[in-house]
């Protein structure tokens, strides 16, 4: 069984244009050029509302297998979600400094990005990112 959210042609522009609150749609961008800047990847519209930014292929011991980006994120109503595959338990000298956040499994809700440290965010984004290329090398 496949992954249920798979990468469209959508309009990830488009998207981003449609938040109706001005704020995280200016947040959103922001997060955009950052990831775009650290990953080198070009955006993709994921389901209707995740951007994400590369691929990797997992396949699990229960033989699950199938692909979904590399870190990615969404500007939801109740906060801007960013994807850090790996989860943060080996973040955890990044989490302290980063500021105000909930997190999920691999999950980080951001309120407004005014609420983190940008410098701290572009370095979790960055050592996720590398991380992932470790275990799951680009093609």
């Amino acid at each position: 069984m496949a992954n249920k959210t798979q990468p469209n042609d959508g309009s990830v522009e488009a998207f981003l244009n449609s938040v109706e609150d001005e704020q995280k749609r200016k947040d959103a961008w922001q997060v955009l050029n950052m990831m775009k800047e650290i990953t080198g990847y070009e955006p993709v519209l994921w389901g209707p509302s995740i951007v994400g930014f590369g691929t990797y292929h997992y396949k699990y011991e229960s033989g699950r297998e199938g692909d979904f980006m590399r870190t990615g994120f969404s500007p939801r109503k109740t906060a801007l979600t960013v994807y850090i595959m790996p989860g943060f338990g080996r973040y955890e000298e990044l989490m302290a400094k980063l500021g105000k956040y909930k997190t999920g499994k691999s999950c980080l809700y951001i309120k407004r990005l005014s609420d983190v440290d940008q410098g701290v965010l572009r370095e979790l984004i960055a050592e996720s990112v590398a991380y992932m290329d470790e275990k799951y090398p680009r093609n």
